[in-house]
């Protein structure tokens, strides 16, 4: 008698053993319109404390074995196939997408101001909630793109970052990427204009599109220009920040001009020192007022100078030493 109850329940072990290793329980991959792939984990299911290893929790009650039906996010918000477990007692809610919808990083490649990229890790993060977006401002796939106007007025991140929700949409650089602008000035020394430096004081919409446009132009602003309030001129006043008049050295950095040395018919050379001149004067009381920026083309004669001209505005008598009588001063011989 006990030799046949130890034989029949060898056997029940190995005909369990036999029917598992016959049902072929494995992942199952839905490809959704526009929300990404869903892994359906029969493994991870099948563990659960409610099912204790029982395939007839789902099976034929919930899912046929034969007939293939699929089912919408509005048919499970009803109770029907994973919203009869998914509701937030049984198992966590539907609302949690994120947790069966695989979610990736998306980059935009904006023309005028770079890459942008959108994080749903960060924004899941804040609001875990994905109804909060989808699909009431963004549908769950491509979308048309929507200008900064647009955002402004509502539309897309413009519904939270709003400056309450969210940072406003005047903090363009916590999604835009800045970066500095190097000119290549010659004569002078290069200029660095610093976005990190200048986004700490002032908001992009104070240059940008107003001063600005949000792509580098070619076109070049020359100092007369800025002078009159064009380009940096428009803030570097001295109303608002340092003028840019007899400030060169503020933006050039590295300004260290050269001395000049000019050959004279019958008589010895001339050097200019810029050296010796930047001590007791600023590069604007000469630049643009008396010589322009660039290397001059033409001679003033003595004559001309005698008559306030180049040298002669300062070298008068009166300010610094005469042109007239004075010509070893300038006029170095060996």
């Amino acid at each position: 008698m006990r030799r046949n109850l130890m034989f029949s329940i060898t056997l029940a072990v190995l005909l369990f053993g036999m029917i598992a290793q016959a049902v072929d329980i494995r992942d199952i991959t839905f490809t959704t319109n526009n929300a990404g792939k869903v892994v359906f984990s029969h493994k991870k299911h099948i563990q659960q404390k409610q099912m204790a290893n029982n395939c007839k929790s789902c099976h034929d009650t919930l899912y046929p074995f034969k007939k293939k039906a699929t089912y919408t996010m509005a048919d499970m918000e009803k109770g029907k196939s994973c919203g009869a477990c998914h509701d937030g007692k049984n198992a966590f809610a539907l609302k949690e997408c994120a947790r069966c919808h695989q979610v990736k990083e998306i980059t935009y490649a904006v023309k005028a101001t770079g890459t942008t990229r959108f994080s749903h890790q960060k924004h899941l993060a804040a609001t875990p909630d994905c109804s909060a977006c989808h699909p009431s401002l963004f549908a769950a796939g491509h979308n048309k793109r929507t200008t900064m106007a647009e955002m402004e007025k509502g539309k897309s991140c413009g519904a939270c970052h709003n400056g309450k929700t969210a940072f406003s949409l005047d903090k363009c650089a916590s999604c835009h990427p800045t970066r500095d602008q190097k000119f290549a000035v010659k004569n002078v020394g290069n200029v660095i204009f610093s976005h990190a430096d200048h986004a700490s004081h002032f908001q992009c919409g104070s240059c940008h599109t107003k001063i600005y446009t949000t792509t580098r132009s070619k076109a070049r602003v020359t100092m007369h220009a800025m002078e009159k309030g064009k380009s940096c001129g428009a803030c570097h006043n001295s109303a608002k920040v340092f003028t840019v008049v007899g400030n060169c050295d503020r933006c050039h950095k590295g300004l260290k001009p050269k001395d000049i040395g000019f050959t004279v018919k019958d008589t010895a050379p001339v050097t200019f020192s810029h050296s010796f001149h930047s001590q007791a004067y600023k590069c604007a009381d000469c630049h643009t007022k008396i010589f322009p920026y660039r290397a001059v083309t033409g001679k003033a004669t003595m004559t001309d100078m005698e008559k306030g001209k180049s040298c002669g505005a300062c070298h008068n008598g009166k300010e610094a030493f005469s042109v007239k009588a004075n010509c070893a001063s300038c006029h170095k011989t060996k």
